[in-house]
């Protein structure tokens, strides 16, 4: 029986972690089922984010609907990065870091401290990690075994020359 890679159980673990994280911090900017305080919250969030950014009232994009479309991005990236398999999971993680830029820029943006926004950074680090990880080439176990090969050609080289 074959085993998984570090690299393979690393991508699962960063995966599954990652999109249960963004299907509840979604899911809290959708709806105040799980947290009445952190809905609530969240809504005063993206007001503060919507009046610092004018040009978005004047293209139709309201401070709940900035919330909305964040939320569902981050339900349904969620969701691809927890249960569905392949190359998804990497338009997922690209999505995603996309949204924890523009989160980072809306916290630069009305001035909030570190403590408020520390978590966006963070994981917005993990999902460049996932989504580095997930993007190496399995090339390396080849170029291993191509070193080797010259090693082992030498030396039967060597046991000819001395026989």
């Amino acid at each position: 029986m074959k085993m998984a890679s570090p690299r393979t159980i690393t991508i699962v673990a960063l995966s599954f972690a990652l999109g249960l994280f963004f299907v509840f911090m979604g899911t809290i900017k959708l709806t105040p089922r799980l947290s009445k305080d952190a809905y609530s919250e969240m809504k005063r969030a993206y007001k503060s984010y919507a009046k610092a950014l004018p040009g978005l009232k004047r293209i139709g994009i309201s401070s709940v609907l900035l919330r909305k479309i964040i939320g569902s991005l981050e339900v349904g990236c969620g969701v691809v990065l927890t249960l569905v398999p392949g190359k998804p999971k990497d338009v997922a993680n690209f999505l995603l870091l996309l949204v924890m830029l523009a989160v980072l820029f809306f916290h630069q943006l009305v001035g909030d401290p570190l403590k408020r926004y520390a978590h966006a950074l963070v994981f917005g680090i993990l999902l460049t990690c996932r989504l580095l990880i997930a993007r190496q080439n399995d090339e390396r176990p080849e170029r291993e075994e191509s070193r080797e090969e010259p090693h082992i050609n030498e030396q039967e080289k060597n046991k000819v020359k001395q026989s």
